[in-house]
This record gives C-alpha cells, structure tokens and sequence, in this order.
C-alpha cells in the first residue's frame, strides 16, 4: 500500500527502514533518499515504526 504519494513510499519500505534500526519518520525518508514533503503521512509512518519497534522489542525479550 501506498503510505507517501509526494515520494511513492510503500507502507513496507517504512516497515524495512524501521526494522533496519531508523527510529523516526524523518530518519526512514532520508533511508530512503527522501524527506517530508506536504506531511499528511508523518502520523501514520510514525505508528508503523512504532509498531515494527515494538515487535522488535517483543522478539529480542522472548530470545534473553
């Protein structure tokens, strides 16, 4: 699904720049050779790295 129309970002290019270590949207765009431009996807691309961090979190405290 298409999350970002100003830069044709998929909602799972976020997912991989979030699994990849970026802990914010502004640092996945820049991953991905963009930054913000009208801003309407910010909220939704925060709540995708949010919920790939927490599932991150989740998988490492179930390894320990």
């Amino acid at each position: 699904m298409i999350l970002c129309s100003c830069n044709a970002i998929r909602e799972d290019d976020v997912r991989a720049s979030a699994r990849r270590g970026c802990p914010c949207p502004e640092s996945a765009y820049r991953s991905l050779g963009c930054e913000f431009q009208c801003g309407s996807c910010r909220d939704r691309a925060e709540d995708i790295i949010d919920e790939e961090r927490a599932a991150l979190l989740h998988v490492d405290a179930r390894a320990a």
